[in-house]
């Protein structure tokens, strides 16, 4: 989760936000100290006026001023961050994610608690935006390369300057394969925002379940040398949606390929924890690791890894989030795990599957 001090905001300070009697850790002793304070000075001032013997329909008025006076500086300060908050929540409605609410590290009461959580939900909602905006680009991007390949191929062989030979029509083909790839992707973007998934389960072998999911992914990545080897029992069975437990292996295997360096080796070894019932597989890319920091970001959408010497990045951001939620249709989790060897995926599924109906 951000901090409120984690990225740089536009702060709504149209208010003084000192609070007198801020420091205490809850709003209604706050009240309680607000109303004892009126009320004490209100008796002390009304007696005192009635010494002196002024008349009681002039000591009644400024009493009364002076209590509401008293009453109206302090609460000023306890209810200034909710009007900051609605000052921000409009900018927020109008699209500016950027403002934030001014809170005092001393303020730990309900209303001090509030702020730093609309704070952090301002933060969230300001990288949910930039994301959707980085998105949108980046899936533009993918979308206009294929598209134009194709739309120049096309129109090379309906002028004639190029045959339509099995070579060029392969071309055509791979272009049209990268299309159904980022369809798929939205299609399933908008399936994780509507939380609903229908699973076809039956039951498998997991090791050539495997090799299936790996043999595609080799023969795309023969430009890169990288050796997949696959340690995986023969005799493992599990029930499961094959399809999205494809998606899930071939987004998570793909991600390691991507980011490994060229004649290097991506290791998947998996073995049945029959203690808790669950298949456990890790899928290791040597040499590079995954800070601490960054293990749960990654799994977010629109967020993309980084590139380094020999390996590649780009894509929508999308491939590790879809494992995840792949994963959780089953039951199951996907993590990074600490590993000397190098970024270490961890998938445990359920050997089982269990239905929700009852």
């Amino acid at each position: 989760m951000h901090t409120t001090n984690s990225k740089p905001g536009r702060s709504v300070n149209a208010l003084d936000t000192e609070r007198p009697i801020g420091s205490f850790s809850s709003l209604k002793v706050e009240l309680c100290v607000l109303i004892t304070i009126s009320t004490l000075i209100a008796f002390i001032m009304a007696w005192f006026l009635l010494k002196v013997e002024l008349s009681i329909w002039i000591a009644m008025p400024i009493t009364l001023a002076v209590a509401l006076s008293i009453t109206y500086f302090f609460s000023r300060g306890l209810t200034s961050p909710l009007r900051e908050m609605r000052d921000a929540a409009e900018a927020m409605a109008d699209g500016d994610y950027t403002v934030r609410v001014h809170v005092d590290e001393n303020n730990r009461d309900e209303v001090g608690q509030l702020a730093m959580s609309f704070n952090e939900m301002a933060e969230e909602l300001q990288h949910a935006d930039q994301m959707r905006r980085d998105m949108v680009a980046n899936v533009s991007h993918e979308l206009r390369t294929p598209v134009s390949a194709l739309q120049a191929m096309v129109e090379n062989m309906a002028d004639g300057v190029v045959e339509p030979t099995p070579s060029n029509l392969e071309s055509i083909l791979n272009q049209t394969h990268r299309l159904s790839d980022l369809i798929a992707f939205l299609l399933d973007l908008s399936r994780m925002e509507a939380g609903a998934a229908s699973l076809r389960i039956d039951k498998f072998n997991f090791a050539d379940f495997i090799d299936e999911t790996v043999e595609p992914l080799e023969i795309a990545d023969a430009g890169h040398a990288h050796n997949i080897e696959v340690r995986v029992p023969d005799d493992i069975e599990m029930e499961g949606d094959q399809d999205r437990l494809r998606q899930l292996f071939t987004n998570i295997i793909a991600n390691a390929l991507k980011h490994s360096a060229d004649n290097t080796s991506v290791l998947i070894e998996a073995h049945e924890d029959r203690g808790y019932c669950t298949i456990v597989t890790n899928v290791v890319n040597f040499g590079s690791q995954i800070p601490q920091e960054a293990r749960s970001d990654i799994f977010r959408r629109f967020v993309k890894g980084k590139t380094g010497p020999g390996t590649e990045s780009g894509g929508t951001g999308l491939g590790l989030s879809i494992a995840r939620w792949a994963a959780q249709l089953h039951g199951g989790t996907v993590r990074v795990v600490d590993d000397p060897r190098g970024a270490d995926f961890e998938i445990t599924l359920p050997k089982y599957h269990i239905s929700d109906e009852k």
